[in-house]
């Protein structure tokens, strides 16, 4: 019986010594984590960014097809009404093929860097489209 005391007694220090282990391996491992969930945000930054240019250049190429008065005012208007303000842009390429029968518009978007309207990254995204000239 005294063995047996003595072998759990054995077993609780030992219990005792890997205490801290946990909070040190979380320490060691919340920068990694952290990192990884920055990285994740900048890339669905990227990826909203990319789906926000194509569809401004979308609107864009059909209300520059659309007016008759002055398409490349119409074009730039339409082109940022739907953006959200940190993506606002006068990078716009309105009837940039020049190509007969269409009317084709580029939509330069700056990458925001982790806060949208604080800081742009140096790359941008451009969306493209046309639209079939009527009449």
């Amino acid at each position: 019986m005294a063995t047996m005391e003595m072998a759990e007694a054995g077993i609780g220090r030992k219990r005792d010594r890997d205490r801290g282990q946990t909070a040190i391996e979380f320490v060691g491992v919340t920068p990694l984590i952290i990192l990884l969930l920055i990285a994740l945000w900048q890339c669905a930054l990227i990826g909203y960014t990319f789906s926000l240019a194509g569809n401004a250049a979308d609107v864009a190429a059909r209300a520059g097809n659309g007016s008759q008065w002055n398409p490349d005012a119409a074009c730039e208007q339409a082109a940022n009404k739907d953006l959200p303000d940190a993506w606002q842009t006068d990078d716009i390429d309105c009837n940039s093929g020049n190509e007969p029968g269409l009317y084709r518009v580029k939509v330069h978007l700056a990458v925001p860097v982790l806060v949208p309207g604080v800081l742009d990254w140096g790359p941008t995204i451009t969306g493209e489209a046309a639209s079939a000239k009527e009449g």
